[in-house]
């Protein structure tokens, strides 16, 4: 990355500022890395919360993720509660990738990568239609004991709208560099933290715009009073 001893620190710093503004997050380390598949299919392009929210809805509804993998996208939409182009995103990437892992693994459980090694695990990962790299990263770390810092978008654009990484940096770039501050023992810790804070910010944009248009509009509302009780000044003379 350019500039990269100017972003190093500055990383330090956020790092530093996180960790005294959140309280530390309870590390997840899912048994089964296609746990952590779905996981990570549901929250790329969903908040944290909601994605716990949704995880609860699947536990209750399917049997077991072999029955999430045999459901239409429809049904999976539905038990998700909120049909619009992210859960439907969500749903047609779990049906895609759940497919893809049976076709190649005879099952939905991918154990077996825990006896390859971390680099041809995510050989692996990677060859599985529809994965990216946010979903690879998350498995690694979270199931394979790999060094990765997962990165939503909503994650990249607060690092690069907050000047903590080069602004033409891409995905693999940001996350390389980030993975060489980071070191692998702070690597969920800190990917939790930047989350939160990255949604964080996104929330009170949110609000800061819902405000404004509520003002706006009460100020249109006064001015349309003011005009109707002239005009009835007007008709009473």
């Amino acid at each position: 990355m350019k500039d990269s001893k100017e972003y190093a620190k500055k990383i330090q710093k956020l790092y530093r500022t996180l960790k005294s503004n959140y309280d530390k997050p309870e590390k997840i380390e899912h048994d089964d890395p296609t746990d952590a598949l779905v996981y990570a299919i549901v929250s790329e392009k969903l908040s944290e919360s909601q994605s716990q929210s949704i995880m609860k809805k699947f536990s209750n509804y399917f049997i077991d993720v072999n029955d999430l993998r045999v459901s239409l996208a429809e049904e999976i939409v539905e038990v998700i509660g909120d049909d619009n182009d992210d859960t439907r995103g969500v749903a047609d990437n779990l049906s895609k990738i759940l497919a893809t892992v049976f076709e190649r693994y005879n099952g939905v459980s991918l154990q077996n990568l825990k006896k390859t090694g971390k680099r041809p695990a995510k050989q692996a990962l990677e060859k599985i239609d529809g994965m990216n790299d946010f979903i690879v990263d998350y498995v690694m770390l979270t199931s394979l004991a790999g060094h990765a810092i997962p990165l939503t978008e909503t994650m990249i654009s607060y690092l690069k709208n907050k000047g903590l990484v080069h602004p033409d940096a891409d995905i693999q770039t940001i996350s390389g560099f980030l993975t060489r501050q980071i070191a692998a023992k702070n690597g969920f810790e800190f990917y939790m933290l930047l989350r939160q804070q990255a949604e964080s910010s996104v929330t009170k944009k949110t609000k800061k715009k819902t405000t404004k248009r509520k003002t706006k509009k009460t100020t249109k509302k006064k001015t349309k009073t003011k005009k109707k009780t002239t005009t009835k000044k007007k008709t009473t003379k």
